[in-house]
């Protein structure tokens, strides 16, 4: 067997041990987008290209909408694609990287050792690298657009302020932090879904497009290091802990399938768009209207590896 002896001592013969190393810790220089050369954005845009598809505003078919000049559907959009990065850069920051946190320092009191520690330090490495793609990628959108569309004008994404909201109602330190757990669980295993809403789409920015599929490659390996470890953490919780986590999934699924809006009726009072706030409540109560993120079939699947996925009071598509 190769020795690697930057890497903590594991066991082969255990799954989830040789799973998590071989699929992050040994693989990350080669595949991690932060060892990757930083292409230059700016040659890479493309002033021709939409910043965000039309297809995923929850109001593109509104007759408001369809009435706006090119320039405000434009802006629209470009606030869009600013919304879309700000909500990865929050779920990244604010959702995964705490629920890292518990694991890398066994905050769960789960006994998982060194090799998981390796495995989430290295992903949390990853996730700062991803924030900071993503702010490029807004940063070169206001440079080429001459629209300022400043991050701290928006609201805290909808995942967060669920999260907080979840986290403040648990009734002692323990479940809180199984509420962590949960939420970045869901968070990592199913943002690949959301990173594909955009990365495949032929309509939109080149830079867009190619900062997601960046992204995206690493959150595939991600997806497979947290199923993994939200399986032996589950193990470890007692029967009403197990519960708590179950629920938390829930919680975490129906805030990261929903359109924000209250982040979009920031962006039209920004805008001081005519007629704006009208067009986001009828999309809002539009019941024909689609969550922006359907494919939960990560967490379904491991569920159903833990034998819960038909307790869970959850729709699964």
């Amino acid at each position: 067997m190769t020795a690697w002896p930057s890497l903590p001592d594991h066991d082969p013969a255990d799954r989830v041990e040789s799973a998590i190393i071989t699929r992050l810790a040994l693989n990350w220089g080669h595949r991690a987008a932060v060892k990757k050369p930083e292409p230059d954005l700016d040659e890479l845009f493309d002033r021709e290209k939409l910043d965000y598809p039309n297809e995923l505003l929850p109001f593109a078919d509104h007759d408001r909408f369809l009435s706006l000049t090119d320039d405000q559907q434009n802006q629209l959009r470009a606030w869009a694609w600013i919304a879309f990065n700000k909500n990865v850069m929050d779920v990244e920051q604010y959702v995964v990287n705490p629920g890292f946190d518990l694991v890398a320092h066994d905050g769960l009191d789960t006994g998982l050792g060194s090799t998981f520690a390796t495995a989430v330090h290295q992903a949390m490495v990853d996730e700062q690298y991803h924030t900071l793609m993503h702010l490029n990628a807004s940063a070169v959108t206001r440079r080429q657009r001459g629209w300022a569309m400043p991050n701290q004008a928006l609201p805290d994404v909808q995942t967060l302020r669920v999260q907080r909201t979840v986290t403040a109602d648990a009734p002692d330190p323990r479940r809180r932090a199984i509420s962590i757990f949960a939420f970045m669980t869901v968070a990592e295993v199913s943002i690949s879904s959301y990173l594909d809403l955009i990365s495949e789409n032929d309509a939109i920015q080149s830079v867009n497009r190619a900062t997601v599929r960046l992204h995206n490659r690493d959150e595939y390996c991600h997806s497979s290091i947290a199923d993994e470890i939200a399986g032996a953490v589950y193990d470890t919780l007692g029967p009403d802990e197990r519960r708590h986590f179950l629920d938390g999934l829930v919680d975490a699924m129906n805030a990261f399938s929903s359109n924000d809006y209250s982040t979009w009726h920031t962006i039209v009072d920004l805008m001081e768009l005519e007629g704006g706030r009208a067009m986001i409540d009828d999309a809002e109560h539009d019941t024909r209207r689609s969550k922006l993120v359907q494919d939960f079939s990560g967490i379904h699947r491991l569920c159903t590896k833990l034998g819960v996925a038909e307790k869970m009071s959850f729709e699964w598509t």
